[in-house]
């Protein structure tokens, strides 16, 4: 299943343009997990995206949380998608998983954090993005 014909556009809300992170290598792990899930974990997932894009916010805790670090999850049960917040009032999914026990795997968070900071830095060089449509 494909979310958008723009491999990096999962949902472009009216509060935040929630996208799936491309790594240097063109590859979107988080997108071929969510394209790999079951059609009802795809629903919940799409039901999060979008309050989260139109709406700005998921005060559930089940649903949403902070992670530390500037990582942040997408919950919808029993999976994980870890994100964090960048400018131009975007949401940028890293890595998704299948969630087996009560805490974060520290392998899972960390892969988080090293997408975040190749991110931030290609940006930052006029990497990512060919222009930016912020």
């Amino acid at each position: 299943m494909r979310f958008d014909e723009d491999k990096h556009i999962a949902y472009d809300g009216k509060k935040f343009r929630v996208e799936w992170y491309v790594d240097e290598k063109g590859n979107a792990p988080a997108l071929e997990y969510a394209e790999n899930m079951p059609e009802k974990y795809i629903g919940k997932l799409m039901q999060l995206l979008e309050v989260m894009g139109d709406i700005g916010q998921i005060r559930n805790k089940t649903k949403y949380r902070n992670e530390g670090d500037k990582i942040y999850a997408f919950k919808p049960q029993p999976h994980r998608f870890l994100n964090f917040f960048a400018k131009g009032k975007r949401i940028i999914i890293t890595n998704a998983f299948y969630k087996k026990q009560d805490k974060i795997p520290k392998e899972e968070k960390k892969r988080a954090i090293e997408a975040m900071e190749e991110y931030l830095e290609s940006v930052k060089a006029g990497k990512y993005y060919e222009k930016s449509s912020s």
